[in-house]
């Protein structure tokens, strides 16, 4: 089953939010919209018993079935599932349902709850059994926008992550969709690749909140060979810039000494490829010196050009750290 160009859209790191469920007795439903894959600890226990890296609801006793409520970060159409088990085994969940809605702008999360809000429920993912310790891959029934789903486990139980596939829904805009941030994770945007993440990710340039820390940017190691550290960066669909802004918040003594970007406009590429062919990118902006501590701004008289482009590649020389890459533009 194909991911390729696809966005995670039920992820926590694109805005998704769990707001309501049923029982999550064992383990909170929050944790199954984690970008990180699944992890298990031998001896960790809460007050309710084995810790586990997902959702988990306590053995149902009265014929009913566990769920939940997920609103997305913004409205999508999704194209496959993939139902993540890793780690449950004995208390997976048997059985799986996904329905769909789409409501308005400003609804609150209580009235999709209550569904006095909701038109029609429809469904994406009819019950289906699953297997524990497993990835379980199913199509999507509907290619609807949807700004909400609800998961349904049968009758109870526990999955380690939520993966819905698909794409960001963009409603028709006028000009003045001109200036969002087109290399957010609000946006779809995501890392692909980074040479050294030593001290920090990559995919932290890419968040939408405030630098927290020097822990909550991409820091490489001290670099003691010859070259240059540097990462590639892809967008959800092609876009346009007209302004760079770097943010070096809280790198002082480790921020680099320069920065260069360059972009390219690819489809139906693996991510290996784009990699090997990043070297040979047009330049966006060429090196610009950067300070520590401070937001660093590039208008129009600074970018090269005005092509639409689908990938990022930036360099840093010698190595270092940032806080935060945006580019300030439009989708196409």
């Amino acid at each position: 089953m194909e991911y390729k160009g696809l966005i995670d859209v039920a992820c926590s790191d694109t805005g998704a939010k769990v707001i309501y469920c049923s029982d999550e007795f064992f383990a909170d439903s929050s944790r199954m919209l984690q970008a990180t894959d699944p992890v298990w600890i031998d001896d960790k226990y809460d007050g309710n018993g084995k810790w586990m890296d997902g959702w988990e609801s306590r053995r149902r006793r009265d014929g009913k079935d566990d769920f939940c409520f997920i609103r997305l970060g913004r409205k999508a159409s999704i194209k496959s599932f993939n139902i993540d088990t890793t780690h449950f085994t004995g208390n997976f969940a048997p059985g799986i349902s996904i329905q769909g809605c789409s409501v308005p702008g400003g609804t609150t999360d209580d009235l999709v709850v209550d569904s006095s809000a909701v038109s029609e429920w429809f469904d994406l993912l009819g019950k289906k059994e699953i297997k524990g310790d497993s990835h379980n891959l199913f199509e999507c029934a509907a290619n609807n926008p949807i700004t909400h789903l609800k998961i349904t486990l049968h009758p109870d139980g526990g999955i380690a992550r939520l993966r819905a596939y698909g794409e960001f829904w963009e409603e028709k805009r006028d000009s003045s969709f001109a200036g969002i941030n087109v290399l957010s994770k609000e946006s779809g945007a995501r890392a692909i690749y980074a040479n050294d993440e030593h001290f920090g990710c990559l995919s932290n340039v890419l968040e939408k909140h405030e630098p927290l820390s020097m822990a909550d940017g991409w820091e490489t190691r001290r670099r003691r060979e010859p070259g240059n550290d540097w990462g590639v960066l892809a967008l959800s669909k092609p876009a346009l810039v007209e302004k760079i802004i770097v943010d070096t918040k809280f790198f002082k003594g480790n921020f680099p000494h320069t920065l260069s970007l360059s972009t390219a406009n690819v489809s139906d590429q693996e991510d290996t490829s784009i990699i090997e062919s990043s070297q040979s990118w047009t330049k966006l902006l060429e090196r610009q010196k950067l300070g520590m501590n401070q937001i660093h701004t590039f208008e129009k008289k600074d970018i090269l050009h005005n092509e639409p482009f689908t990938h990022v590649r930036i360099d840093i020389y010698p190595d270092g750290g940032i806080a935060r890459l945006k580019f300030i533009g439009k989708f196409i």
